[in-house]
């Protein structure tokens, strides 16, 4: 018998069997792309400590170069001693510390009975023990996150940022090295309390050569998204202050 393909119900029909199938096959598509995903995550994390840390591949003065993804892992042992987790004055070691999701404990911390978990990371590089400390929060339109490299005195030693959707030329700079450069050098403390370091509009010292004002340059047109950028970096790095207390002890 014939099926009557003019009729409503065959339309309807159709429409619910095809939605069905390529459902299953999206389905089906992004669970054997997952590995892959989680992979990708695990090796732009990677590569994101150890840019902060001064491990590159740049070459030319404005490059912002990863180390490739086929090597990363092995760089990532190399140069990172050792991972930690802080939770309060609990102090232990974890080699997944790097995969610790800092939205997601950010949100737990708001029920005051539990204990965040700080992720931290031990890198040798040149002889020189370095600290690289994560950081998000909030830019203009979304998220803003990165990774900052200090030695035992919270001198900053490198920097990483990125965003989620900054204006493209403005807040988006937060990711050239212009930008990132300015940081090598500045220091959390002064006279040993912590200050922070500011995204400061009128700093004028673009090249960055005074290292002892917490200041760096302004980003033209992008007051919010530096502002989130010093917010971020005092609330979170303030977090770390008691464990570089008790390291310098």
């Amino acid at each position: 018998m014939a099926i009557n393909t003019d009729k409503n119900s065959y339309t309807v029909i159709f429409a619910i069997v095809m939605v069905i199938v390529v459902g299953s096959l999206l389905a089906g598509f992004a669970s054997g792309l997952k590995p892959l995903v989680k992979a990708n995550e695990r090796y732009e994390k990677q590569q994101n400590i150890l840019y902060a840390m001064g491990v590159n591949n740049n070459e030319g003065a404005n490059d912002v170069s990863f180390i490739s993804t086929d090597k990363v892992e092995a760089e990532f042992e190399k140069y990172i001693t050792k991972q930690l987790v802080i939770e309060g004055d609990k102090v232990t070691e974890d080699s997944n510390a790097y995969l610790i999701d800092l939205k997601k404990e950010e949100t737990k911390a708001k029920d005051k009975s539990y204990t965040r978990r700080l992720p931290l990371f031990i890198g040798e590089k040149d002889g020189n023990e370095v600290y690289v400390i994560p950081v998000r929060g909030k830019g203009l339109w979304d998220a803003i996150w990165g990774f900052v490299a200090v030695d035992k005195s919270m001198t900053v030693q490198g920097v990483y940022f990125d965003h989620k959707g900054e204006t493209p030329g403005l807040g988006a700079e937060i990711k050239q090295r212009y930008f990132m450069d300015d940081f090598t050098g500045e220091s959390f403390l002064v006279e040993g309390n912590f200050e922070g370091i500011r995204v400061a509009k009128g700093n004028n010292d673009p090249k960055n050569t005074d290292t002892t004002d917490n200041e760096v340059d302004a980003l033209a047109g992008a007051t919010i998204t530096g502002d989130g950028v010093s917010a971020m970096l005092k609330k979170d790095i303030r977090m770390y202050v008691p464990y570089f207390k008790k390291l310098n002890q």
